[in-house]
């Protein structure tokens, strides 16, 4: 299994920026790819943004496409959410999460760190 421990939220005004950390450990050689969700109050979690663990390849949700970016460092086992030009809707609880198959879903889940942007 692998554990996963969110870092990097708080409160910032609108066009501001924030930087999200998720730090793995456990069996992490196994990982096939990691992803940020979100869920606003009153909300379903949404898909945010994801990476593969060995090739990089990343993918985005409309809404952040053009101001978030996903990155991850190996050798920390370490997945970063750059989130940049934010918006108030922006608002929410942001999840890690990994998967050791792309056939799976996201079965490892972090605790959650709240992102609020203010206008």
């Amino acid at each position: 299994q692998v554990q996963l421990v969110e870092s990097g939220g708080g409160l910032v005004q609108a066009g501001g920026s924030l930087r999200l950390s998720c730090a793995a450990s456990g069996r992490t050689v196994s990982i096939y790819s990691m992803a940020w969700f979100r869920q606003a109050p009153g909300k379903e979690r949404e898909f945010v943004a994801s990476i593969t663990w060995n090739g990089g390849s990343t993918g985005y949700a409309d809404s952040v496409k053009g101001r978030f970016t996903i990155s991850r460092d190996n050798a920390k086992n370490t997945v970063y959410l750059q989130m940049n030009s934010l918006k108030p809707e922006d608002t929410a609880v942001y999840y890690c999460a990994a998967r050791y198959s792309y056939k799976n879903n996201y079965a490892y889940w972090g605790q959650g760190t709240q992102v609020t942007v203010s206008s």
